[in-house]
């Protein structure tokens, strides 16, 4: 699962975290900035986006056959690109093709308002790998006529027609990912997951019938396939090789074998041999027993996420998103946070949970703080912040599962800004002081507590179908919702100090708590459109989390709404009862997802966390105009070039970054196009 729980990225450049039931892909929270270096982690800002670069600590520390695996998944990932595209929608392919034809061939007027616009439409449809914003799922809308991009395809030689053309412009499939409550989500989402005229109910009848050789370790049906109609009849089409996406995955699977052959060790080795068959074969089976090997590998100081893993963008939570992170172990960072995977059981038994929900034996839990060293389709340009997997709830339970913390991301997103609009939403000058001193550290212990222990804390009861069976279009926020919950409830206790993990609990659990309730109620809203509902999973669950306390504690003014010189600010009066709020919140969370109780996380989700206050909406705009810097912000990838001796062979490699960000995505789609435009 990704902590899109994106953690705090700066608020000038807000942060994600990936957690796959759950990027993830923490969320964007404004956090102050800390010391920089004289690296520039800045590259470009257009729209509402930032594009920064990051570092990769640790490389030289290295082997050069660890370099080689690096560089060999880094690769593997990148063949997977075009996947990502077509997955988030059908036209994706064609409309890029063309627009970046036009961008490296046209030769006329390029100081006009009309080409300028042309070129941030293209950028933000590279940033959102296609023509969906990357989170509000909302179609882009270009700042340039259709008889203009007429003009470029014709000067330029260039073909893009009929419906392809057509939807750059029209209303048609406005909403990549539709959640709303009500309506035939599958039918109303542009997402590539679902042929014409796939409904809702197509999708629950087919699966109903699938049944796993063990109900109790139920396969991931649906996860690596297109549900379509054929004559009238439902029909998946399974990416593997020989299917689709089958140039691409057949790429893919040329660098894993180059991987396997530079594995650390066995079971690293074993893990990837697993991969290979899964792409090969398409076999659910074999995808389980490759995620139980992975998971089981964990020596070594390489590790990589690879394929169709985070159910995000399918409104049903069925399908996987291509996504690729190749991670170089931090070994500093990771041995001091190993405590949090060596006490998981501490804070299992000790949770607010009821007994029957809680796990007797919470077991593999890992936890590690890595550097990436390079990242593709889903997690690309946009990245989680953290990662734990797999998602597989039996998995789980049985084996464990892997958390990561993306170190060297969230060093990039904490150098590349300032802490100008922090300061703008705070309450006073007391809430400032504690974010600045203990705000960073609260945020990266929420994003450990968050993966290790929430996603890991919990069971279901028995004869529970699935979380993504059970509670449908409302799993995904439920489960991050669950899972922040976890974090903050333990964010606020002494425990902490007492595994040496921070010098002060209670401050760093007023500051998380301060910057939680108020991205949770304000800040977040700067990504949002006026009149907009919140429908991307994690902003829901920071909303309705937030919301839910916050009314709940009402009687007793735990948290006071207060309204200074025309501007609205949330303070906290009691951060014990806060605490308190918190846990009953936990434990009715946990019972929803244990009980699979649909009704009540409907409840949960549409009256507290889709809806927004509009008049205070308005005012979070206003006076975050005065803001420059982008809500959104990404990442090109250091590019890893070897060096050949005389025999052909790799004796070493270099780093570079690139210059910018048109110069990686031109790149990528010389070096890396392997589907046609219609798959």
């Amino acid at each position: 699962m990704k902590n899109t729980f994106f953690i705090a990225m700066a608020m000038s450049g807000l942060l994600f975290f990936s957690c796959a039931d759950d990027k993830n892909k923490k969320e964007p929270q404004e956090v102050a900035k800390v010391e920089t270096t004289d690296f520039d982690y800045n590259v470009d800002q257009f729209a509402d986006l930032r594009i920064l670069r990051y570092q990769v600590p640790g490389w030289d520390q290295l082997s050069l056959k660890e370099q080689k695996l690096v560089y060999y998944l880094v690769q593997a990932g990148l063949e997977g690109r075009d996947i990502m595209w077509d997955q988030n929608y059908r036209h994706n392919l064609a409309i890029r093709n063309a627009l970046e034809k036009i961008y490296t061939t046209y030769e006329g007027d390029k100081t006009t308002d009309d080409w300028k616009n042309f070129e941030i439409y293209l950028k933000r449809v590279w940033f959102s790998n296609g023509i969906h914003h990357h989170y509000s799922n909302d179609k882009l809308k270009p700042d340039f006529s259709a008889d203009y991009l007429r003009t470029l395809l014709t000067e330029t030689s260039t073909t893009l027609e009929g419906e392809a053309f057509d939807v750059i412009f029209n209303d048609k499939d406005s909403k990549k990912v539709n959640q709303a409550k009500g309506v035939d989500n599958v039918a109303l989402s542009a997402v590539n997951f679902y042929g014409p005229n796939v409904t809702n109910e197509d999708v629950f009848s087919f699966y109903s019938k699938k049944k796993s050789p063990n109900p109790d370790k139920p396969l991931s049906f649906g996860l690596n396939s297109q549900l379509v109609k054929e004559n009238g009849q439902l029909k998946e089409r399974v990416y593997k090789s020989g299917g689709l996406y089958g140039p691409a995955i057949d790429r893919i699977v040329e660098w894993l074998e180059k991987a396997q052959g530079v594995a650390e060790n066995k079971a690293q080795g074993d893990a990837i041999g697993l991969l290979i068959e899964y792409y090969k074969t398409g076999d659910l089976q074999t995808w389980d027993d490759y995620n139980v090997a992975w998971t089981a590998a964990t020596e070594g100081n390489i590790d990589y996420i690879n394929s169709f893993i985070e159910v995000y963008n399918d409104p049903l939570g069925y399908r996987g998103s291509y996504e690729n992170i190749v991670q170089i172990k931090d070994f500093d960072m990771s041995q001091k946070m190993a405590v949090l995977s060596e006490n998981a059981q501490w804070f299992e038994d000790n949770a607010p949970l009821m007994e029957e929900h809680k796990k007797k034996n919470v077991v593999g839990v890992t936890y590690k703080v890595v550097n990436v060293a390079g990242e593709a389709g889903d997690a690309s340009p946009s990245t989680p912040i953290g990662v734990n997997l797999p998602n597989a709830n039996w998995i789980r339970a049985a084996v464990g599962s892997k958390s990561v913390s993306l170190g060297n991301i969230i060093e990039a997103y904490n150098n590349a800004g300032s802490s100008g609009r922090l300061e703008e939403f705070v309450h006073d000058e007391e809430e400032l002081a504690l974010e600045k001193e203990y705000g960073q550290i609260g945020d990266k212990l929420h994003t450990a507590l968050h993966e290790v222990i929430g996603h890991a804390s919990g069971q279901l009861n028995p004869g529970v179908g699935e979380t993504k069976e059970t509670l449908k279009n409302y799993a995904s926020t439920l489960e991050e919702g669950r899972a922040d919950l976890v974090g903050l409830y333990y964010l606020y206790n002494p425990k902490l100090q007492e595994l040496g993990l921070v010098d002060d609990w209670k401050k760093v659990g007023m500051a998380a708590y301060d910057g939680y309730i108020r991205n949770g109620l304000m800040t977040q809203l700067i990504r949002l459109n006026l009149g907009d509902d919140v429908e991307e999973a994690h902003m829901r669950n920071r909303q309705w989390v937030s919301a839910w306390v916050y009314e709940k504690g009402k009687a007793d003014n735990v948290i006071e709404k207060v309204t200074r010189d025309g501007k609205t600010y949330y303070n906290i009066n009691d951060y014990d009862k806060l605490h308190e709020l918190f846990g009953q919140l936990l434990r009715e969370t946990q019972r929803i997802k244990s009980e699979g109780d649909y009704a009540a996380v409907e409840a949960l989700v549409e009256d507290y966390g889709v809806k927004v206050d509009q008049t205070l909406h308005a005012e979070i705009l206003e006076r975050n105009k005065k803001f420059t810097s982008a809500p959104y912000s990404g990442f090109v990838n250091p590019v890893i070039v070897p060096k050949m001796n005389d025999a052909g062979e790799i004796e070493s490699f270099v780093i570079e970054q690139p210059a910018s960000f048109e110069e990686q995505m031109l790149m990528y789609a010389k070096e890396y196009s392997n589907l046609p435009a219609k798959n």
